[in-house]
């Protein structure tokens, strides 16, 4: 089995309450959705780009698609990783490939939680679920009631348990709905450990410090919530 990787390297965690935790991240190129915030590039690449030395900025090219053995290889080159996030793009358009990884790391999804079909196949695979709840424009979407669901599924799928950490993190601009908010987090409050309220980094977009406090104030009876921006993007690393 082959897929297309836009890169690895070795990092550590921008987002979410393990913030600061060293990672080794694998990111699968393709996408289901388009948001309007995003600044990740999702197409298919010739090669993938691995850093095998972190942060020295310097990248080998290795030609894609790529194996199971060829992610696993290049991940255990890394030392000293909590987990292995798995990125994108949108990983579960991938679960095949992931369910086929032999890495003795966990691994960490991070994932759009609208492919709750795909999510079946490796929720026994997974350590750690960075679930994303995305409150896009209805222009952008085919079918705003059939992603909500998808979205409320897959948090389903993949919650907290034992053996699993699941939490939730919203990007919120200057335009997200708060009834919006508020009826997602009452539906998936009882799947998730914590709510990460994550204002958007472009400036343009970003929303009042009073919206967000107020909406953690209104959040914190259902769900620890945290408000925590894109740290990575403070210091310049990837």
């Amino acid at each position: 089995m082959f897929v297309p990787v836009s890169e690895v390297f070795c990092s550590v965690q921008g987002e979410g309450p393990y913030v600061g935790y060293r990672q080794a991240f694998v990111r699968f190129t393709g996408c289901n959705l388009k948001c309007n915030y995003c600044d990740t590039p999702a197409e298919a690449t010739k090669f993938c780009r691995f850093e095998d030395v972190a942060g020295a900025n310097v990248f080998k090219d290795v030609k894609n698609p790529i194996s199971p053995a060829d992610i696993c290889g290049m991940v255990k080159s890394f030392s000293g990783l909590h987990s292995v996030s798995l990125t994108g793009g949108e990983p579960l358009l991938n679960a095949e490939f992931i369910s086929s990884l032999q890495v003795d790391i966990p691994l960490y999804l991070e994932s759009n939680m609208t492919l709750p079909h795909m999510a079946k196949k490796i929720k026994n695979c997974l350590s750690y679920v960075s679930g994303d709840v995305k409150l896009l424009p209805h222009s952008l979407l085919e079918d705003p009631e059939l992603h909500l669901d998808s979205t409320i599924e897959c948090f389903r799928t993949l919650r907290v348990t034992k053996d699993r950490d699941c939490f939730c993190k919203i990007v919120v601009t200057k335009d997200t709905p708060f009834d919006d908010i508020e009826g997602v987090v009452g539906a998936i409050s009882g799947c998730i450990s914590s709510l990460i309220l994550q204002p958007v980094t472009q400036k343009d977009m970003q929303p009042e410090p009073g919206f967000l406090l107020g909406l953690q104030e209104s959040l914190l009876n259902d769900v620890d919530t945290r408000i925590i921006p894109q740290t990575h993007k403070m210091w310049g690393c990837l």
